[in-house]
């Protein structure tokens, strides 16, 4: 079977939506850092939306990976002109599929660093969108302070060196703009982090004022970090969604996208050299992000945690199986409703109770087939940020923190690395090994994990929080992790 390409295009099968539009007249405004599944199932679909519609030409984007690993994107790109399939997963079964085109250039930058900066310098250039992790932006967890020691970024801060990492190539394009008289682009963050804009604002000038302090003060006063709020559950494409893919298209494609129908994009409407028309694309711009963006952070991410680490504890391997166990969805509504709600501000035109429900509904998606694991990695990086705010807001509001205390002891127990049939297991964490040597030690020190500051901050100190964790900490070693749920909702 033919290879998805341009040259293959016209061969996609009946009902498969693929451009409109023709890509050889397109200018890239948009380079785009970390072209990952979420990418291309979010914005990259937004601006393909909008060139299907006759808009936002001119606002085409550049893919740019930066690690070893992104090599493989590259060649999938070369080989596919840059196409790929999106497959929308509907609760009933039904594929909504679409051949995406609105990338049409991908920069390998360790091919030729100097290729990625003349992009960036390019005046057609006029946003730059980042989707690195919430470990990218390389804060301290504890002070929130940029680390310039981190080796990669302590080399890209070196007199003359050939920039590694997004901060080293981004101010570097910046530097070359400012000395060529064009104007600076916007950067665009696009990450699960709260005030995601004002993150990357404080961490690109941070090390832009280590490389030049003057070149730092001026992209303090001139660059524009809009924050964002997105939203779209997309899990890893599997070995299973790749064989799928030829039955739905006609088409091979050798890393096509998964992703659930729902859709949310909220951006603050601050940029300086213009945008695409994202409204006409169901985008809301609006004048502050924060409502919606704590909404989703502590209501949707923060339930992810409730649900992943008790789910797999109980034997449940994929978000769908865990969310239809009636324990634990009411144990997510339960925490939705009574602890993280009460920390959110007003959110204008939305049914926070209809919101709550509409969340259980899509994590119990059975097409998505969004695995336990997935969301049980990088939980150093997402609880500090996206539980542990909601409980420091309960305790200073005098509220019950309970389910949020038992939500921290299952990714304790899970740290141990070891399930409840003794099977071992594989915990993603940039803090993996320090996190599993803490938790071996909790059945004779219980507090061993949460004593971890770095994490957790002074909550080690609080009875009003010890006390449920501790509890819920016993009940799992006690009992397991389902009739601990159980136990929490009756």
């Amino acid at each position: 079977m033919a290879q998805l390409s341009m040259a293959t295009l016209k061969d996609v099968s009946p009902g498969v939506a693929t451009p409109n539009y023709d890509r050889t007249q397109l200018k890239t405004g948009i380079v785009h850092f970390g072209v990952g599944g979420f990418h291309r199932a979010h914005m990259a679909m937004t601006i393909d939306r909008l060139l299907n519609a006759g808009l936002a030409k001119e606002w085409a984007i550049c893919g740019v990976g930066l690690l070893e690993h992104d090599r493989k994107m590259r060649d999938v790109f070369a080989e596919q002109d840059c196409l790929y399939t999106l497959v929308l997963k509907h609760p009933d079964g039904r594929r909504e599929t679409s051949v995406i085109g609105s990338i049409v250039d991908y920069i390998f930058a360790p091919d030729d660093p100097q290729v990625l900066l003349e992009k960036l310098a390019s005046p057609d250039t006029k946003i730059v969108s980042l989707t690195i992790t919430e470990g990218g932006y390389n804060f301290d967890r504890v002070t929130g302070e940029f680390m310039a020691e981190t080796p990669a970024v302590a080399a890209d801060l070196q007199a003359n060196a050939v920039p590694s990492t997004a901060f080293g190539y981004i101010i570097e394009g910046l530097r070359l703009r400012r000395e060529r008289g064009i104007a600076p682009f916007t950067v665009q963050s696009c990450d699960n982090i709260q005030a995601n804009g004002e993150v990357a604002k404080k961490m690109f000038t941070a090390f832009a004022k280590l490389k030049d302090a003057e070149l730092g003060a001026w992209v303090e006063t001139n660059v524009h970090f809009p924050n964002s709020m997105v939203d779209r559950i997309t899990p890893v494409t599997s070995a299973e969604d790749i064989a799928e893919v030829p039955t739905l298209t006609g088409l091979e494609d050798k890393w096509p996208v998964v992703a659930e129908p729902f859709f949310q994009w909220v951006i603050d409407d601050e940029f300086s050299l213009g945008r695409p028309p994202l409204e006409e694309a169901d985008v809301q711009m609006v004048k502050d992000v924060m409502p919606y963006e704590l909404m989703k952070l502590r209501l949707l991410n923060a339930s992810h945690q409730g649900l992943t680490y008790f789910g797999y504890l109980s034997g449940y391997r994929y978000a769908h199986e865990a969310t239809t166990d009636p324990a634990i969805a009411k144990f997510l509504l339960n925490y939705m409703e009574h602890e993280a709600t009460p920390t959110l501000l007003p959110v204008p035109g939305v049914d926070l109770n209809g919101y709550r429900h509409m969340l259980i509904e899509r994590f119990s998606n059975p097409e998505v087939k969004d695995t336990l694991a997935r969301l049980c990695a990088e939980s150093s990086d997402r609880i500090p940020k996206w539980l542990v705010p909601v409980i420091h807001e309960r305790l200073a509001q005098g509220g019950d923190v309970t389910l949020s205390a038992a939500i921290v002891a299952s990714w304790a127990r899970y740290a141990e690395a070891i399930d409840e049939q003794g099977e071992p297991i594989n915990v993603v964490d940039p803090l993996k090994d320090e996190l599993i040597a803490i938790a071996k030690t909790q059945r004779e020190h219980p507090l061993a994990f949460i004593e971890n500051r770095q994490l957790f901050g002074n909550l080690v100190d609080n009875e009003k929080f010890t006390k449920p964790y501790l509890a819920a900490l016993n009940s799992l070693f006690e009992v397991g992790a389902h009739k601990t749920v159980e136990a929490l909702v009756k």
